[in-house]
């Protein structure tokens, strides 16, 4: 078995995934007492199939859509969320955010873009989960198993969210979901990008591909491959090496924040329920 020849493991019965994921952000959302979403829609092809689940979901009229771009932003990213925005007739607003960051980035004139970036990302969620509270709808996530396991996010700004429905599919299956539910097919053929500033992609600041890195992150991951058996199946050494490392360097990521031990009950050590616990 070799990196080439792994795409067909990542295969997934798409009907399936759509029925549970839709049960799941439903059941997942109304067990609150709530019956209305928030999505950021970026124009890229998670959020545009987070929007077309919960819109299944809840129904068109409970999932607000929001558009939130940056100077720098694409114009393709704005006209690609219209395009989900009209195709499922949800209702939407644009929040520009530009006039928020520029002070900050302004008082911090030696900024890298990765800090800019950072300050983007978490000025979105301040909008979503403001929207939240005057739509009256939890904010549902869409970031994906690959990002995820990468740390490919900012914490407390993209990753944060009541839920992440696309959270155990890699890019490779998300890109499949969003054909069978019908994402238009230039949002999910286009380079993956987080629209931070001019040109940048998701792959270019990753150093390899989507389709490369879910191929090694499966047999890592789900098939529980030590990294030496990685590189016999195929995958160069320095490859598996790299992106071992990054994925144990980003595992706070993907926790709560942690509390430290003091008394007999503590949260996340003694102190464990189910999620809907009291609901």
């Amino acid at each position: 078995m070799t990196g080439a020849n792994m795409l067909d493991k990542l295969l997934i019965h798409t009907e399936l995934a759509r029925g549970l994921l839709v049960d799941f952000i439903r059941q997942e959302v109304t067990r609150t007492g709530i019956t209305r979403a928030v999505v950021g829609l970026s124009g890229g092809v998670d959020s545009s199939l987070v929007a077309f689940l919960t819109a299944q979901a809840l129904g068109p009229e409970n999932v607000l859509g929001i558009r939130m771009p940056y100077k720098a932003s694409s114009a393709d990213s704005l006209n690609h969320a219209q395009m989900v925005i009209d195709a499922l007739g949800i209702p939407s607003d644009t929040v520009e955010i530009t006039s928020m960051v520029d002070p900050l980035l302004a008082r911090f004139p030696e900024m890298s873009q990765h800090r800019a970036g950072n300050i983007m990302a978490r000025q979105r969620m301040i909008i979503l989960f403001d929207q939240s509270a005057a739509f009256g709808g939890l904010v549902v996530g869409t970031s994906n198993k690959t990002e995820a396991l990468l740390g490919y996010s900012t914490i407390f700004g993209d990753n944060a969210a009541a839920m992440h429905p696309l959270g155990d599919l890699y890019k490779h299956q998300v890109r499949q979901l969003a054909r069978a539910v019908g994402v238009p097919a230039p949002i999910i053929d286009k380079p993956p990008s987080a629209d931070l500033w001019e040109g940048q992609t998701d792959e270019a600041d990753l150093g390899y591909t989507y389709d490369d890195v879910d191929q090694l992150l499966y047999l890592l991951v789900d098939c529980r491959y030590e990294p030496g058996e990685s590189i016999e199946a195929g995958f160069a050494a320095s490859f598996v090496d790299k992106v071992w490392k990054t994925v144990q360097r980003t595992q706070y990521k993907r926790h709560m924040p942690i509390i430290p031990k003091l008394s007999q009950r503590t949260i996340g050590y003694d102190f464990l329920y189910l999620r809907d616990w009291g609901t």
